[in-house]
């Protein structure tokens, strides 16, 4: 039996303008070692510019799957038997739920940069966390999948 792809699998990339912000840092980094010479202020471009782009690529690297009967959402992996139906948020009703009506229990894997998002209902009676938000750029997409995989 060969291996198939995951129904879904997404992962939450910085936005273009971010790195463009790095590279800022780094500029600003080899301007204050500009006064020390030539050497540190290449020194510090380069470092400024490195460090700020391992800090991109790191919150950027968030990934969303569903795959062998388990929702993976950048830590956290949870049996699709412990999740509800999936609900599909637009931009405002996704803004909703990451603020005024989000639960300090719930498991929120968000992006702000990220207009959309689905929520789960959480139905396993042991677990305290009410929904689980996530941010992803195919919300139809991954309802589509948390609804079709076999749950058992």
């Amino acid at each position: 039996m060969q291996p198939s792809a995951p129904p879904f699998d997404e992962r939450l990339t910085a936005p273009r303008s971010w790195w463009f912000i790095a590279f800022g840092v780094g500029v600003a980094c080899a301007l204050m070692l500009l006064p020390l010479g030539t050497l540190p202020m290449l020194a510090g471009l380069v470092g400024g510019t490195a460090a700020a782009a391992l800090v991109v690529s790191g919150y950027g690297s968030a990934r969303i799957r569903v795959v062998a009967g388990s929702l993976v959402a950048g830590e956290a992996r949870i049996p699709l038997s412990a999740l509800g139906e999936p609900e599909v948020l637009d931009a405002e009703e996704a803004r909703a739920w990451r603020t005024h009506k989000a639960d300090a229990r719930a498991f929120m894997l968000l992006r702000g940069y990220v207009e959309t998002a689905v929520r789960v209902e959480v139905t396993d009676p042991e677990d305290p966390t009410p929904y689980v938000y996530l941010s992803t750029r195919d919300p139809r997409g991954l309802a589509a999948a948390l609804s079709t995989v076999p749950t058992a």
